[in-house]
C-alpha cells in the first residue's frame, strides 16, 4: 500500500488507496489512447467507445441502465446536481425539499443554498442510533413537497437506514426520492431496480478507484437542469471534456467490487464485530455509536466518557494508527459532529467519540494493534483530563 500509508489504517470511511488492478487499467489512457470523445476523428470514436463501455460497466454496478449514468468530478457535485437540477427543473410543480438531520454536510450545506433561493426545507430527526422513522418523514410531506434526499447510509456512526420503506413512501406520494450512497457503495449491494430511488449519488474513490470522479444515476423521466454550462458533453447534463483515464478506473472498480464484495463484506464484519467486542469489553465507559445490528460492515464507532477525540487521535498517530473523530469533510471545523448532536448526544459526549473503518487492505494484526495499545491510551488521558 505504500511507504507513507500509516502501519494501521482503519479511515477508509474518509479516503481508500487506489486498487493497483485499477491503476494498471487506467495507465494506456493518459498517453496511448488520449482521445477525446467529442472528436469525430477515429482517435475520439475510440475514446467514445470507451466511455460508453465505463458507463455501462458502472450502471450494472447499481443495476441501471447506461444511459441513466451521468459522470460528475465526484460525489458533492452529484449531490449538487441532483438536488439543484431537481429542484430549479421542478420548481412550478412545488419549492418543498426534505431531508434528515443526519445527511452528509455537502446536503445540509445545498439545503442551506437552497433555502436562500426561495426553497422551503424540513428535517426529519433522527432516533439515538440515527436513523429515520419513515412515519416522520411522511408527516412532514405536504402538497408543496417535491423532493425527499435521505443518505442509505452514515458515513459517520455506520446506521443504515430503513430505504426499503422510504422509497415506498415516498412513490405512493408521487415525489421524487434522492439518496447518497456513497457510505454503502461496495459494501451492500445496490439495485436501482430494486430499490426504486430517482436519484442515486455514488463516488469512484470509495471503490478504490481515483478521487475525483463519481456519477449520478438519474432515472429515466425524471427531469433535471445542468449546473454546469458549457459544451454540452453527458447529455447537456454536465459539460466538460469526459475524464477518460478515471472513469475507466472506476468502471474497472465496480467490476472488481461487484465480485469480491461478498467475500470482503463477511471478512470486514468479522473483524468490525471483534473490535466492537473488544473495545467495549475492555474499556470502562466506552459506548457504541450507531445501531447496534442495522451498520455498515466496516464501521466501529465509539465514544469514551472524560475523554476527548482530538487527544484519542494524536494519541493513536504517535503509535502510527490513522483513525477518525468523524466525517474528514467536517474536520476543518471545532463544532462537534452534527450527526452525534442529531443522535441526542451532548457536546462533550460528541467530543469523545471516535471512529475506526476497514478496508479491502485490512488485517486481523492491525485490530489486535489497536486493542492492544487504546486501552492504555484512554487510561492516560482520563488521568489528565479536564472533563473528569
Amino acid at each position: 500500500m505504500g511507504d507513507k500509508m500509516q502501519d494501521v489504517y482503519l479511515d477508509y470511511q474518509s479516503s481508500k488507496p487506489v486498487d493497483p488492478r485499477v491503476v494498471d487499467a487506467m495507465l494506456p489512457y493518459f498517453s496511448k489512447s488520449f482521445g477525446n470523445p467529442s472528436s469525430l476523428h477515429l482517435v475520439g470514436d475510440e475514446a467514445t467507445k470507451v466511455l460508453e463501455e465505463s458507463r455501462a460497466k458502472i450502471s450494472a454496478f447499481i443495476g441501471a441502465d447506461p444511459e441513466e449514468i451521468i459522470f460528475t468530478s465526484g460525489a458533492t457535485e452529484s449531490n449538487n446536481l441532483a438536488l439543484i437540477g431537481f429542484a430549479m427543473r421542478n420548481k412550478r410543480k412545488g419549492n418543498h425539499i426534505i431531508i434528515s438531520e443526519v445527511e452528509h454536510i455537502s446536503i445540509h450545506n445545498i439545503a442551506k443554498y437552497l433555502q436562500r433561493n426561495g426553497f422551503e426545507i424540513s428535517k426529519i430527526p433522527v432516533d439515538q442510533y440515527g436513523r429515520v422513522n419513515p412515519a416522520k418523514l411522511e408527516s412532514r410531506i405536504n402538497e408543496k413537497t417535491i423532493l425527499v434526499s435521505i443518505g442509505y447510509a452514515s458515513n459517520e456512526v455506520g446506521t443504515i437506514q430503513p430505504m426499503e420503506k422510504i422509497c415506498e413512501i415516498v412513490r405512493d406520494k408521487d415525489i421524487a426520492l434522492h439518496t447518497d450512497a456513497v457510505a454503502v457503495q461496495g459494501l451492500l449491494p445496490l439495485d436501482v431496480k430494486r430499490m426504486p430511488v430517482d436519484l442515486m449519488s455514488i463516488s469512484s474513490n470509495d471503490i478504490y478507484g481515483p478521487k475525483g470522479l463519481g456519477a449520478l444515476y438519474i432515472r429515466k423521466g425524471v427531469g433535471i437542469v445542468p449546473i454546469i454550462i458549457g459544451g454540452g458533453q453527458e447529455r447537456g447534463l454536465r459539460s466538460g471534456t469526459e475524464n477518460i483515464p478515471s472513469i475507466v478506473g472506476m468502471a474497472e472498480a465496480a467490476r472488481i467490487s461487484s465480485l469480491e464484495m461478498p467475500e470482503e463484506t463477511m471478512r470486514m464484519t468479522e473483524y468490525r464485530d471483534r473490535l466492537i467486542k473488544g473495545v467495549l469489553e475492555n474499556i470502562p465507559k466506552s459506548h457504541l455509536n450507531g445501531h447496534p445490528t442495522e451498520r455498515l460492515p466496516n464501521n466501529a464507532h465509539f465514544r469514551f466518557e472524560s475523554v476527548e477525540g482530538e487527544s484519542l487521535i494524536l494519541s493513536l498517530k504517535d503509535l502510527r494508527i490513522a483513525a477518525s473523530t468523524g466525517s474528514a469533510c467536517t474536520s476543518k471545523t471545532l463544532e462537534p459532529s452534527h450527526t452525534l448532536i442529531a443522535c441526542g448526544l451532548l457536546h462533550e459526549e460528541a467530543h469523545g467519540s471516535l471512529e475506526f473503518t476497514l478496508g479491502r487492505f485490512s488485517r486481523e494484526t492491525d485490530i489486535e494493534r489497536v486493542l492492544e495499545v487504546l486501552p492504555g491510551i484512554l487510561e492516560r488521558l482520563r488521568k489528565i483530563s479536564p472533563l473528569k
